[in-house]
């Protein structure tokens, strides 16, 4: 499908294919009148004096023909209002995206403002990129913030319905403005430790219940952001080290558990709240014949159980860490949401 173009874009096409043919016109007319002891160049320059209203002397002199002056009027008169006519449709075309630029922030603004239990995701470098990315890729709603504009320009022409607010993610008004009262989550990825330890204090003053995971390089910076809010802190080239670790020493284990966790395939692993309505109701009726799912783990205050056996005991907010396949997280969330 052919794009379409703007009403402004297509008068200034059209202005520009009428200058282009005065200036055809005039160059040819007046070589035609003046003679060949006047290059083209000389036809040329006379045409462009006379319709930008320049003036200076005549390249070309057509006084001592009959239709002469008559010809450079009226190259005149088209060239003057054409350049007129440019003026204006240049005008509409830059206010145009103005406009449009100001309603697309007004939009945006409006879907981000009625954002609820969303993910904030504050710095668009390489791991904020991939963050992203698997946001993207499980369906949530999430607010990306940069205050570098060629990083935003970027990510907006690869996908034109992103939301995003452009602006210091250690700024309140900026982070009100991505809605974090409202947010379920915040991604403290920015480059720099101290950059991201102030975004945990800024965004837990502002919703003391948000999720804060913030991104360290320094191991020794742990406990800082850790005093600042952050509920978790991850370092990538600590992670990374591990990660080559395992693809060497135990390759087959580290690419399951790629594949799981990445949960691009069938199988992905997922966690779940117990509701109150099954407190102390056993495992298995979690089960009920479900053979999509395994309970790796059940979550609770004091400490983690490892493969709880199908007559333990549930207790309510316990949190189920399970292995399902796409088929086995739709069954097992029926059951705990009903």
């Amino acid at each position: 499908m052919k794009p379409v173009l703007s009403k402004p874009m297509r008068h200034l096409l059209g202005v520009l294919f009428a200058i282009i043919a005065i200036l055809t016109i005039g160059t040819l007319g007046f070589h035609l009148l003046g003679g060949p002891q006047y290059s083209w160049l000389d036809c040329f320059y006379m045409t462009f004096i006379t319709i930008s209203t320049i003036g200076y002397t005549e390249a070309v002199d057509v006084t001592h023909y009959e239709y002469g002056r008559l010809f450079t009027i009226f190259i005149g008169m088209s060239g003057i209002g054409v350049m007129g006519y440019a003026l204006t449709a240049a005008t509409a075309f830059i206010l145009e995206g103005q406009f449009n630029q100001v309603r697309w922030r007004n939009k945006m603004e409006k879907k981000i403002a009625q954002l609820q239990g969303h993910y904030i995701v504050c710095g668009m470098g390489l791991v904020g990129s991939n963050v992203v990315h698997g946001l993207a890729l499980s369906g949530h709603d999430f607010v990306v913030v940069e205050v570098e504009n060629q990083h935003l320009k970027s990510y907006a022409e690869e996908h034109p319905a992103a939301l995003y607010v452009n602006g210091d993610a250690t700024d309140d008004d900026v982070l009100l403005a991505a809605g974090i009262k409202y947010a379920r989550g915040v991604f403290a990825v920015a480059h720099e430790d101290n950059q991201n330890l102030v975004i945990c204090l800024t965004a837990k003053q502002l919703n003391p219940n948000v999720r804060v995971i913030a991104r360290c390089h320094q191991i020794k910076n742990f406990a800082k952001l850790r005093s600042a809010g952050a509920d978790e802190i991850v370092s990538p080239d600590y992670s990374g080290g591990r990660r080559l670790l395992s693809a060497m020493v135990r390759p087959h284990a580290a690419g399951f558990i790629d594949d799981v966790m990445e949960g691009e395939g069938d199988l992905s692993m997922e966690e779940f709240f117990v509701p109150e309505d099954l407190h102390g109701q056993p495992l298995s009726v979690l089960y009920k014949s479900n053979r999509d799912t395994v309970i790796v783990a059940l979550k609770r205050p004091d400490g983690m159980i490892f493969n709880p056996a199908p007559e333990h005991l549930l207790e309510k907010d316990d949190v189920l860490i399970a292995m399902v396949t796409v088929r086995g997280h739709s069954r097992l969330a029926g059951l705990v949401t009903k």
